[in-house]
C-alpha cells in the first residue's frame, strides 16, 4: 500500500465512522427522544424549535450521504454549521461531555473530524470515486 492508498483507506474509514454516527444521532432524535421532544429541547436551550425537524433531516441524509460515499467534501461543509450550534450550546457546560447536560469537546471533535473528512474527501468505495479516477486518468 503506497501513502495515497493509505490516506483513500483513512477517509473510507472516517466517512464510515462518521455516516453510522450521524445515522445514530438522527434516528435518535426521531425515535427515541422523537421530534416533538427533540424541538422542546431545543427551545429549552434558545434555539427555534423547527430547526430540530431540519437538523434531523439534515443529520439523516448527511449520515445516508457519508456512509455512500456521495458528495462527501459537501456533506461535511453542509454538517459542520450544524455540530458548531450543537457545540454553541454546550460551551457553557464546560469542557467534558460527562458533565451535567453535555460539555462541549464532544461535538468539537465531531466538526474537527468533518473539517478533515471534507479535506481527505470520499476515500475508497464512495459513489463517484471510480468516475472520477477514471476522469482523472484519461487526462
Amino acid at each position: 500500500m503506497n501513502s495515497t492508498r493509505h490516506a483513500d483507506a483513512a477517509a473510507t474509514i472516517l466517512r464510515l465512522a462518521l455516516g453510522v454516527l450521524y445515522l445514530a444521532h438522527s434516528l435518535q432524535k426521531i425515535f427515541v427522544f422523537t421530534l416533538p421532544g427533540t424541538a422542546a429541547f431545543f427551545v429549552s436551550v434558545g434555539v427555534p424549535g423547527w430547526l430540530a425537524y431540519v437538523t434531523a433531516f439534515v443529520e439523516l441524509a448527511g449520515g445516508i450521504a457519508l456512509l455512500l460515499g456521495f458528495q462527501v467534501r459537501w456533506v461535511a461543509l453542509v454538517l459542520l454549521p450544524f455540530m458548531l450550534g450543537a457545540m454553541s450550546v454546550h460551551l457553557h457546560n464546560g469542557w467534558s461531555f460527562a458533565a451535567p447536560h453535555g460539555g462541549w469537546e464532544y461535538p468539537a471533535f465531531w466538526a474537527v473530524a468533518l473539517v478533515v473528512q471534507g479535506l481527505l474527501g470520499g476515500g475508497l468505495y464512495a459513489v463517484g470515486a471510480a468516475r472520477v479516477q477514471r476522469r482523472a486518468a484519461s487526462v
